[in-house]
């Protein structure tokens, strides 16, 4: 019975006005804090998001990476927390916690037992306004980000691409450097900067509380008071300059790299930022390029041409700006440049002929079961009512964003396609060191 649901889910026309709406409650505290609200009573569980507009953008090209830190140093200690006891306190009861940053904004989150939100409520409030800025919380952090920045960008096979990749696409704006940051920057900056950056941005008014789960409204309306309602609104959070300089022809460049072990390249062109038009074209585009076995990416490079070991594309949406990127491993024995013409040949069939029937259907259909399945858990329901209230004002495009991709038609995707595949990219060619 369930198998023969989903398979009538995948093909069948939906539309968000064929499912039960998400209803929430949204509103501000005097201090400018904005909480939404909504009863989930399928499972006794709660989940809370405390969503900060803060991320490597705010940053000064200086002093990156300020915002993973935070992500990092608010684990450590608060006014009335001891150090080390955050993740002690969810274990035992029977939660779980994490947390990451975007070049956009820094976000919480907690997914406890549904009596237990009084506790992840008190300890975000701790670290809202009581974080404890000290020697040893820096010092400590300092080191966990350098090696996390060891293990994902230095020591990682082509681990450098992303940063070189927004370093020319962007370069100019807050969007050059990523949100991982510079270890130099980290290494040299002062506690006082830091308390700086945490009383500037760390605020009331710059946050979006999303809380989902087995709640009763007005009982957590009123521990939502007793916790984040004592502080006062926070300075006028800075104006980010934003101003987005042309970019224009191709940047290349080949990278030697010791811990690869098959060539790669690496394609990027500026894309449409978040929540406009394009963006949901590009967005059904790029599920037909790479998504999956079926998709034209897989399909022609892997299976039929078998000059790719893995071959995918991704549209990274921001909020001021987006980036497209094309990526391709190579296969054994096979040449990268015969890689890079095969994938850019792909692109261009998609510009001249469009896109089949069939390839539209199976966009649309991804798109309707992601809506589906991202209307059930609680973590990220809250996580999606966050991010919409924080990036766009409206948290009910949880209940509406899909009608925006329904609205893309068959010339929507070859359009955006001309429109943003040209010339004018960044192709990044990394090469295991033996092929010097």
């Amino acid at each position: 019975m369930r198998r023969w649901f989903w398979l009538a889910m995948l093909f069948s026309p939906l539309h968000a006005r064929d499912f039960y709406p998400i209803h929430f409650v949204d509103y501000v505290l005097p201090n400018g804090l904005r909480v939404i609200l909504q009863q989930d009573r399928s499972a006794p569980v709660v989940a809370t998001v405390l969503h900060y507009k803060v991320g490597s953008r705010n940053e000064e090209p200086t002093r990156t990476g300020f915002a993973h830190f935070f992500e990092h140093l608010m684990f450590e200690a608060t006014a009335n927390i001891p150090r080390a006891s955050i993740d002690k306190y969810i274990q035992e009861a029977g939660g779980s916690l994490n947390a990451f940053t975007t070049f956009d904004a820094t976000v919480y989150h907690f997914q406890l037992p549904a009596h237990e939100l009084p506790l992840a409520l008190w300890i975000e409030s701790e670290r809202m306004r009581q974080l404890r800025i000290d020697s040893i919380g820096v010092e400590t952090q300092r080191g966990v980000v350098k090696e996390e920045r060891k293990m994902r960008y230095d020591n990682a096979p082509y681990g450098g691409w992303l940063e070189r990749m927004f370093g020319k696409l962007f370069a100019g704006t807050p969007y050059a450097w990523t949100p991982i940051g510079s270890s130099q920057h980290i290494d040299s900056a002062r506690i006082e900067e830091f308390a700086e950056f945490y009383n500037t941005y760390y605020q009331p008014n710059n946050a979006v509380l999303a809380i989902v789960g087995d709640i009763d409204i007005e009982q957590t309306r009123s521990l939502v008071e007793r916790y984040f309602g004592r502080y006062p609104q926070g300075p006028q959070i800075p104006p980010l300059r934003f101003e987005l300089p042309p970019f224009r022809g191709e940047y290349r460049d080949t990278i030697h790299d010791p811990k690869a072990q098959l060539p790669a390249v690496f394609i990027g062109w500026r894309g449409p930022r978040a929540g406009d038009s394009d963006a949901y074209a590009m967005d059904m585009l790029i599920d037909i390029l790479a998504e999956g076995e079926s998709s034209r990416l897989y399909r022609s490079l892997v299976d039929q041409h078998r000059v790719a070991a893995q071959a995918s594309a991704f549209l990274y949406d921001l909020q001021y700006a987006g980036a497209i990127f094309a990526i391709g491993v190579a296969a054994p024995e096979q040449s990268i440049e015969r890689l890079e013409q095969q994938l850019l040949a792909e692109i261009e069939r998609i510009k001249r002929e469009g896109v089949t029937p069939e390839e539209f259907r199976k966009a649309r259909n991804i798109r309707e079961a992601r809506f589906v399945t991202g209307k059930k858990a609680t973590l990220e329901k809250a996580l999606t009512l966050a991010r919409y209230a924080a990036q766009y004002g409206d948290p009910n495009l949880i209940n509406t964003e899909l009608e925006r991709y329904m609205r893309v038609t068959p010339q929507d995707l070859q359009r955006v396609a001309r429109r943003y595949f040209t010339n004018d990219r960044v192709v990044l060619v990394y090469l295991p060191s033996s092929s010097r």
